[in-house]
């Protein structure tokens, strides 16, 4: 029995975050409550409570959610062998293709970056977003820096740069594409455009 009220418990658990995925997107977070999600996941507002303190920690779990597997490939980054800006490339491939095929990785995208407002108490939210992005800059910067001690890049190339400008194309193509999926295909233009930065890179500066 103890077994079974664990897994309904997960159940429920689930149920709101898919139905908060929903009302956020389509609401905005700001102007979503909690008896909104409640009756959207068919559940009572106490449930809702009783598995999220609040809507910031509610809105945290969508997002932990959607990125633990991304986590996992960010970690790869600091042990990969060979040419590290290979794995740059598959991190930042799987990460648009993720965002293509699942629907719920467009919706907490859409939300985190079109849909809510930092303020009260999203804004520890937001810094520890700020704090994945930071993470990702400094692996960036560090496999472009091991790419020039394997030969692999110029040693002209400044790595902190180039892992600035990498942040930019992906960060610019997702923003757009979150705004309007009608105005251009990710999943084939993501990866040229990405290629010719990376090809820019490669490149021997004048």
């Amino acid at each position: 029995m103890a077994r079974k009220t664990k897994e309904e418990a997960q159940e429920t658990r689930l149920a709101i975050l898919d139905a908060a995925e929903r009302v956020f997107q389509e609401h905005g977070v700001s102007r979503t409550t909690l008896d909104e999600i409640a009756k959207a996941a068919g559940v009572t507002r106490g449930a809702v409570y009783w598995h999220f303190t609040n809507k910031a920690a509610l809105f945290d779990a969508l997002i932990q959610r959607i990125f633990e597997s991304l986590d996992g490939r960010l970690n790869e980054l600091q042990s990969c062998e060979g040419n590290p800006i290979d794995a740059l490339r598959d991190l930042t491939l799987y990460f648009f293709d993720r965002l293509v095929s699942d629907p719920s990785y467009y919706r907490v995208l859409d939300i985190s970056w079109n849909k809510c407002e930092y303020v009260g108490e999203m804004v520890a939210i937001r810094s520890k977003q700020l704090e994945c992005s930071n993470r990702f800059l400094v692996l960036c910067e560090e496999n472009f820096r091991l790419a020039q001690e394997r030969g692999f890049l110029s040693a002209k190339v400044d790595p902190r740069c180039a892992a600035i400008g990498l942040m930019a194309v992906v960060d610019g193509l997702v923003l757009k594409w979150t705004l309007d999926r009608t105005l251009f295909p990710l999943d084939r233009f993501g990866p040229l455009i990405f290629e010719t930065y990376l090809n820019g890179l490669f490149a021997t500066p004048r």
